[in-house]
């Protein structure tokens, strides 16, 4: 095989691979709404300190992105057993899940 054939093969597995269903799913997790958020209310007092006095709760939290192959829904069960079991806290946190396509 010359190098162009080699070049041009690498340039169409680039492409397909830039085309294939690479599916990016979001989790958000936050404190459950009982749990005291005291990194929450540290942000909330240096914000009325710097003087914006509008913001009355403030919830810390983390965000996720994980880009699947393939397609996600067919992962969804997977990824949310992994969400309570690894990425949450099911005693102190909540978990939200949005996969592709769903807002």
């Amino acid at each position: 095989m010359d190098e162009s054939c080699s070049a041009k093969r690498q340039v169409a597995i680039f492409l397909f691979r830039l085309n294939s269903a690479a599916m990016k799913v979001k989790v958000f997790v936050t404190p459950k709404e009982t749990v005291l958020d005291p990194q929450g209310a540290a942000v909330r007092e240096a914000m009325q300190h710097l003087g914006f006095s509008a913001a009355r709760e403030v919830r810390i939290g983390r965000y996720l992105e994980i880009e699947l192959t393939g397609e996600a829904a067919g992962h969804e069960a997977k990824l949310r057993e992994l969400c309570r079991d690894l990425l949450s806290n099911p005693v102190i946190e909540d978990y939200r899940l949005e996969m592709p396509n769903e807002k």
